[in-house]
């Protein structure tokens, strides 16, 4: 059977290994597991989320309501913006999607940073654009300019800041001045999926929405609430841009694309502000902890402005066998070989979780 040939050169994207994986390849106990591989909140779903699934639960025969109105004015309200700066998706990679899908045509463009968050790279190759890489694995601004200086015809750049999976993030100023040299047919997607870790760790690091998109028309900026707000399984996410860009998105938007629970999830989420800066506060506290540790240790270590830490590697020491001893004491973490790094991506996990992660990784060196 002949499928998309474009397809043929795309590797399926792998999330972080489940703990019923773990449970049944290794026979260990649930209780006994710690994941630390997915970025996830340790501190599971707020109770107001809590309690508004369960008061949702039963309308859930209804279709949701396609106009996603109240989440909209209450990001709206959040962001100064209006509804019609907004469109909502089943996590953030899906307006990705239909950002990439938007802007396709057969002598697409596009342009990352080396190592970022793979799903740019899946759906560009789905549409068979050319993907153009920085050299260095980390953003650097300069390296983008000159690409897309012998490449004016890029349709889309794309700067995951702060950027999973190491960890970096570049200052709100020098984004701007960048984007002032960019012209207006080239969409640039400023993925803020960590945005509200960096903004809580260095105000210079905050880039916000309305300021974004009003200054530069060719932007799009992505939020989520799988992270901070920890309903990475309704799969929430959102994308921010002027009016025309917009219109356009929409025209690939399905119906009924997120479920009414995700929904209510979202909107309770962002009214519990407690359990917001609650769970950011322990996360730049623990950091500390693996910060700590990898200088005794004489680890090298990416500062980071998001909820992980990237461990980067000797050459004496295999990212891929450490990642593999670990699995096998029911601690999951990242490893980053298939980003060409020797190195690992540990999220911050409550201080139980991360004592016991330091305690056995102590162990392998």
């Amino acid at each position: 059977m002949k499928f998309n040939p474009n397809l043929a050169q795309i590797k399926v994207y792998e999330g972080g290994k489940p703990i019923e994986l773990v449970i049944r390849e290794y026979g260990i106990k649930p209780e006994d597991i710690v994941k630390l591989a997915s970025n996830e909140n340790p501190f599971g779903v707020s109770k107001k989320v809590e309690n508004a699934l369960q008061k949702a639960a039963k309308n859930v025969y209804m279709y949701p309501d396609d106009s996603m109105l109240a989440l909209k004015d209450a990001l709206s309200k959040k962001y100064q913006i209006k509804n019609e700066n907004l469109i909502i998706g089943a996590g953030s990679d899906q307006v990705i999607f239909f950002a990439v899908n938007a802007k396709s045509h057969p002598k697409m463009k596009i342009l990352t940073a080396k190592t970022t968050f793979a799903m740019y790279d899946i759906y560009a190759k789905q549409v068979g654009a050319t993907i153009l890489k920085t050299p260095s694995h980390q953003h650097i601004l300069s390296e983008f300019l000159e690409i897309y200086e012998a490449n004016k015809d890029i349709d889309i750049i794309f700067l995951c800041l702060p950027n999973n999976p190491l960890g970096e993030c570049l200052k709100r100023e020098d984004v701007y001045q960048f984007l002032e040299k960019i012209g207006s047919n080239t969409l640039v997607v400023i993925d803020g999926a960590y945005q509200d870790f960096a903004s809580a760790k260095d105000d210079a690091m905050h880039i916000e929405p309305s300021d974004l998109i009003n200054r530069f028309q060719n932007a799009l900026y992505l939020g989520t609430f799988s992270k901070s707000y920890a309903l990475g399984g309704l799969r929430v996410g959102y994308g921010i841009a002027q009016k025309e860009i917009m219109d356009t998105l929409y025209k690939m938007r399905p119906p009924f694309n997120v479920t009414s629970l995700s929904l209510e999830g979202a909107l309770a989420a962002l009214e519990d502000k407690d359990f917001l800066s609650k769970s950011i506060e322990n996360n730049f506290k623990e950091m500390k902890k693996y910060e700590s540790f990898a200088r005794e240790n004489k680890i090298d270590f990416i500062n980071s402005f998001t909820n992980f830490i990237t461990l980067l590697f000797s050459d004496d020491m295999s990212s891929k066998e450490c990642a593999q001893i670990l699995l096998k004491k029911g601690i999951i973490i990242r490893d980053l070989t298939s980003y060409g790094v020797n190195g690992i991506r540990v999220t911050i996990g409550t201080p139980a979780q991360n004592d016991r992660f330091l305690e056995e990784f102590k162990k392998l060196l």
